[in-house]
C-alpha cells in the first residue's frame, strides 16, 4: 500500500478511503481545487492527514500559478478555498497557517524558488507528522498493559494521519513490543470509519480486533470486558475539552460510569491555545444523505428529517490523560498543556 497521501513530481497522490476496505483505488490531485474537494468528499479524512493534504493543496496551487502579476490575490483565493473545506479540525489551520508564512517570506523571490520553498514547507509538515506520530506512540504504549481491551472509536490510524497513526499508533507500538492485547473497535456510524478503515489497518498488522456496533460498547464495559478507551482528537481546546468524531462524548461518560480510563492522543498541533473552551469550536453540519443511506440504499423513508454532526464535544472532566508527542497532559489541562507547550523538543 502507498502512503495515505504523497507528493509526487506535480501532483498529490492519496488512497481513496471511501472505497476501503473491499479496493485500494488511488486518486490523482493536480491543483489545490482537487485537493479541496478530497477533502471534503472524504477522500482522504482525519485531522492531522487533511493538514497535510491542505499544506500540500498551497503547493499545488502556487506551482499552478502562471506569472507573479496579482500573487497575492492568487494566493489568497488559495487559502480561502482549503480553509473552506472542513471547519473543526485545528490541524488544517494550523498547516495552512504554516506556509502562509512562507508565502510572506517568499513572496518578493522569483515564482521558481517560491515554488521550490512553497513544496519543501509542505513535505517537511509531512515528514513531522510522522515523527510526531511515532514519539505520541512512545509516551502511549506506557498506558498500555498486558491483556488489556482497548476500545477505540473512529480512524486514528496511518490513513488518519501522513503515516503510523495518533491512537491507533499507540496500540501498534504496545503490540509491537510484544504486550497481548486486543482492540474492540466501534463501527462509528455514519461514515463506518471504525467498521471500514480501522478494522481494515489492525488486520494489516496483526493486531487482533473484533468488531461492535457503536450502541454496544455500554454492555461491553458492564460486563468487564474493556479495560481502556483510546481515541484520537480533531481538536482540543487549552482546558482540554476535546472534539472528535460523533460517539466520542457517549463513550467517554460510560467510561467514567464504569470507572475506566478515556484517553486522547493527538498532537500539539491539534491542541486551540485560542480558544479558552470546547463551546468554542465549530462543529461541522455534514449532508444527511450520509445518515439517510448508506451506499445507494436507502435506510429510512426518503422525507425524514436527519441531523449530521460530524463531530460532538468531549469536556476535559471525562479525559485522564491527553497524550502528545511532547508528552502526557493530565488535569488540570490549562497547566498541563501550556507546560508541554513551553517543553523544548529533545534534539534526537
Amino acid at each position: 500500500m502507498l502512503p495515505t497521501i504523497a507528493w509526487s513530481g506535480d501532483k498529490v497522490i492519496m488512497i481513496d478511503q471511501r472505497k476501503l476496505p473491499k479496493e485500494e483505488v488511488y486518486v490523482e490531485c493536480r491543483d489545490h481545487e482537487d485537493v479541496a474537494r478530497a477533502i471534503e468528499k472524504m477522500v482522504i479524512r482525519g485531522a492531522p492527514a487533511i493538514g497535510v493534504a491542505a499544506a500540500f493543496g498551497v503547493a499545488l496551487g502556487i506551482l499552478k500559478v502562471k506569472k507573479k502579476d496579482n500573487l497575492d490575490r492568487e494566493f489568497a483565493k488559495i487559502m480561502r478555498r482549503l480553509e473552506a473545506t472542513r471547519p473543526t479540525g485545528r490541524n488544517l489551520f494550523w498547516a495552512l497557517e504554516r506556509m502562509r508564512d512562507v508565502y510572506q517570506r517568499s513572496k518578493n523571490l522569483s515564482l521558481a524558488k517560491l515554488r521550490k520553498l512553497s513544496i519543501r514547507e509542505a513535505r517537511a509538515i509531512e515528514k513531522e507528522d510522522i515523527e510526531t506520530n511515532k514519539k505520541i506512540a512512545l509516551f502511549g504504549k506506557k498506558l498500555i498493559r498486558e491483556r488489556d481491551t482497548i476500545l477505540t472509536h473512529c480512524n486514528a490510524g496511518e490513513l488518519a494521519t501522513a503515516g503510523y497513526g495518533t491512537a491507533l499508533g499507540i496500540i501498534r507500538a504496545a503490540f509491537r513490543e510484544g504486550k497481548k492485547i486486543d482492540v474492540y473497535v466501534d463501527e462509528t456510524r455514519p461514515y463506518l470509519q471504525g467498521a471500514r478503515l480501522t478494522c481494515w489497518e489492525l488486520d494489516k498488522q496483526g493486531i487482533p480486533v473484533v468488531l461492535i456496533t457503536d450502541s454496544m460498547a455500554g454492555w461491553l464495559m458492564q460486563k468487564g470486558e474493556i479495560n481502556l478507551v483510546m481515541t484520537g482528537a480533531d481538536r482540543i481546546a487549552r482546558n482540554g475539552d476535546a472534539a472528535n468524531k460523533i460517539g466520542t462524548y457517549s463513550l467517554a461518560v460510560l467510561a467514567k460510569e464504569h470507572s475506566l480510563p478515556f484517553y486522547v492522543a493527538a498532537p500539539m498541533n491539534t491542541i486551540d491555545f485560542e480558544l479558552a473552551a470546547g463551546n468554542e469550536i465549530p462543529i461541522e453540519e455534514r449532508d444527511p444523505e450520509e445518515v439517510r443511506r448508506i451506499g445507494n440504499r436507502c435506510l429510512t423513508l426518503p422525507h425524514v428529517k436527519v441531523r449530521n454532526p460530524a463531530f460532538d464535544l468531549t469536556p476535559a472532566k471525562y479525559i485522564q490523560a491527553i497524550i502528545t508527542e511532547k508528552g502526557i497532559a493530565r488535569p488540570p489541562y490549562e497547566k498541563s498543556l501550556e507546560a508541554l507547550r513551553k517543553k523544548r523538543d529533545r534534539k534526537s
